[in-house]
């Protein structure tokens, strides 16, 4: 009888110190939801982060164990474990602070870049749409239309154009857009206002399962803010006629699980050039948020945004150098387009019965495009010009949904993501047309309809074990393209379906608190044009690309931390719509190979400085040696920059970006100059108001933004030139701005 006692508090003691769970929510100060929150039992070790939604379950508890949370950017908090936090969970809410690079435990983070990013971001906050992208790191971009069209992308040797090779996405809602009136991919931010922006979630190469089209050389998700705590109105004012006005207002202050918000933002400018842009763009984007038995987030977001602008276009070498236009001169200052975009997207953030969460979200976007462009002047029409028109009005519908839960298998550690989604995209009157004077349609190139399916699912699977982290994973596209077009006197609908998997593996090493090794594969894609598909029976429907990455995180010093990567990658078939033309320019199958660095230091608690730089070699692999260089692929970028924040009451910095001379054509005959720009702001805060200065090249250096080899005439001409043609960079440009706060 005495050991069979003995044997029944044995037991009872050890479900006791071993078999309790601890469920709790982490806040801040504001009553937002805290993800990525570490939680740790510092008797056992035993940890655990905050999903989205703040919550987290806690294993092998007991009574008087010390519970332990952190995250960078607030205040550590300690407690000691009680019976009623086991019975009825406990609610924390965690203070922020000074960022402290120092404070940053490589060990306990489930993205250290992303982190890193968020420092960035923190630090350095974005003030313009074009510095959106420009937040991750290795990423450049050009504008070459008058402000208005979506910018030029670079990244890891990759031309990226408009956005054939990065996933983008707001809120889980994509911004790409398929079989696009200018060219596959076409990637427009500028419905996004800077100020709303809370998180940016990017990735380099094609690793990740729950990215799909486009996801090559990387993808960029953004998310905007649920809550804002204070208003602000804010007003600037700077050269070339340029005005942004922004106001942002809380419409739910005494609300404690709801939160609503509106902004609206106004810009306009006339651009450096000699001929006005007439450039106007108009934003406005509200978004409500509530929680539903206390651990249900539901969001519904609504948008709209409208641009229109005049251009002066990629201008010829040969007329500068020769003194018949200055560097901001025209050609044919005809150019310029008008675009809009609404869009409705309701979020739900679930808790289920089980502990998993449910990520979902349905998605519309209604989107107009007009674009007027002349990029050869009088080569095709020597009496009307080369002006071309292109146009569409699209209905974007989709639906995304995910479901993660965790696992223990003994000492390993399982976390599982599985996932859906459906897009459909239905457009109307897909146009590329030769025009005259914006008003005059002189032929019809291509005129049609076009109806785009893309459903997937993905798998993927994350074992923690030990210091090691293996996440392989598995992901399947069906696509469906229709097309019908509208030249055809006989009616006639073009189909074809095409499916696709993709497999991911992915490996992390925890060497220890300061130091993270990684080694990823996988294999990703990017879809062709509808009309490419269709009407030329390509052979790449959906072109893989191949990639590996190897390199670590290392944190050397407190305050110092590295990032290295050296990466390759094998795209099939850089086979691209070109819409500037109408046509298809197969390229073959390229590989990629190179090195990417960064570098975080703080110096003081208000001082941070960052630099990137990728080294890249950029191949073709089916032409001849001298012959294979793929025109406009960055061989080496820089950027960086550095920030102060709380040096009394002000805050502000310099940054700067440098991209090396590159090959403009495949026999390197011709190359494409490159620039080292610098910029420079400045605020000063007094109470509620906050005086702002910045400046934009502020040596007033002579660069092109971006620049193309083409072959183009003049009408005085009587043969044709290839040469460069470019969009001169912003010169010395000064703005200043009020914000108010209350």
């Amino acid at each position: 009888m005495k050991v069979q006692l003995l044997l029944f508090f044995v037991i009872t003691l050890s479900i006791q110190t071993f078999g309790q769970q601890i469920k709790g929510r982490v806040f801040n100060e504001f009553n937002e939801p805290l993800e990525n929150v570490y939680v740790i039992n510092t008797n056992n070790n035993v940890h655990t982060h905050t999903d989205e939604n703040g919550n987290f379950a806690l294993e092998k508890v007991a009574i008087n164990h010390r519970i332990q949370l952190s995250i960078l950017g607030y205040a550590k908090k300690e407690f000691i474990l009680q019976e009623q936090n086991i019975k009825n969970g406990i609610t924390i809410v965690l203070e922020t602070k000074i960022f402290q690079l120092e404070e940053l435990v490589l060990r306990q983070e489930i993205n250290a870049m992303q982190t890193i990013s968020k420092v960035d971001l923190k630090v350095n906050p974005v003030n313009n749409s074009q510095e959106i992208l420009r937040k991750v790191p290795g990423l450049f971009i050009g504008q070459h239309a008058g402000g208005g069209k979506a910018e030029q992308i670079f990244l890891r040797g990759f031309d990226i154009d408009h956005g054939t090779d990065i996933a983008l996405s707001v809120d889980g809602m994509p911004i790409n857009m398929v079989s696009h009136a200018h060219g596959q991919g076409y990637s427009d931010l500028h419905f996004v206002i800077p100020e709303t922006i809370q998180k940016i979630d990017f990735g380099k190469g094609p690793y990740n399962a729950n990215q799909g089209d486009f996801n090559t050389a990387g993808y960029v998700d953004f998310s905007t803010k649920t809550a804002i705590h204070k208003n602000t109105i804010s007003v600037g004012f700077g050269d070339f006629n340029s005005m942004r006005t922004l106001g942002m207002f809380n419409l739910l202050e005494n609300k404690k699980n709801e939160n609503a918000y509106v902004a609206l933002e106004y810009i306009a400018t006339d651009g450096a050039f000699e001929s006005p842009q007439n450039f106007n763009r108009l934003n406005i984007f509200g978004k409500y948020s509530t929680f539903l038995n206390g651990k249900e987030r539901v969001t519904f977001t609504a948008s709209h945004f409208t641009s229109s602008w005049d251009a002066s276009g990629q201008i010829p070498e040969r007329e500068v150098k020769n003194g018949n236009i200055t560097r901001f001169g025209t050609i044919d200052d005809t150019e310029g387009g008008f675009t809009s975009r609404t869009n409705l997207n309701v979020q739900l953030n679930k808790t289920l019965a089980n502990e998993s969460l449910l990520k979902t979200n349905v998605f519309y976007s209604k989107y107009n495009f007009e674009l007027y462009s002349n990029f050869t002047f009088f080569l095709d029409d020597a009496v009307n010009g080369d002006q071309i028109k292109q146009f569409e009005n699209r209905d974007v519908f989709g639906m995304n949904a995910k479901i993660i839960n965790q696992k223990k298998y003994g000492n390993i550690e399982a976390k599982f993501t599985k996932g859906v989604g459906l897009r459909y995209d239905l457009i109307n009157d897909n146009e590329l047309s030769h025009t005259k004077n914006r008003s005059e349609v002189l032929n019809s190139i291509q005129l049609g309809n076009v109806k785009q399916t893309n459903m997937y699912a993905f798998f993927n699977s994350e074992f923690e074990i030990g210091k090691f982290k293996i996440a392989p994973a598995l992901r399947v596209d069906y696509f469906k393209f229709l097309y019908n077009d509208a030249l055809n006197t006989t009616y006639e609908t073009l189909t074809k379906t095409k499916a696709i998997v993709n497999p991911k593996l992915n490996f992390l090493y925890s060497q220890n608190d300061n130091l993270q090794w990684f080694l990823k594969s996988g294999i990703g894609f990017h879809s062709n044009d509808t009309r490419v598909v269709l009407q030329q029976n390509a052979d790449k429907v959906l072109p893989r690309a191949y990639g590996v990455d190897f390199g670590n995180i290392w944190k050397p010093f407190p305050n110092l931390v590295l990032n290295t990567a050296a990466w390759y990658l094998l795209s099939e078939e850089e086979f691209v719509y070109v819409g500037d033309a109408g046509i298809v320019e197969p390229s073959g199958k390229s590989e990629r190979f190179g090195l990417d660095v960064g570098i975080r230091y703080q110096f003081t608690d208000w001082l941070y400085l960052d630099t990137d730089a990728t080294l890249t070699k950029a191949r073709s692999l089916e032409n001849v040696s001298g012959e294979d260089y793929i025109p406009l692929a960055p061989k080496f970028t820089l950027a960086g920059g550095l920030s102060f924040n709380n040096l009394g009451n002000f805050s502000g910095g310099i940054r700067y970006r440098f991209i090396d001379d590159r090959p403009a054509n495949e026999d390197n005959s011709i190359i494409a100059d490159g620039y080292f720009v610098s910029d420079f702001n400045i605020n000063y805060k007094m109470k509620d108001i906050t005086f702002g200065i910045a400046v934009e090249n502020i040596f007033d250096v002579a660069w092109n933004e971006t620049q193309f080899a083409t072959e183009s005439r003049l009408q005085n001409e009587v043969n044709a030139v290839e040469e460069i043609h470019f969009t001169p960079g912003t010169p010395f440009f000064a703005k200043a701005t009020i914000s108010y706060n209350f």
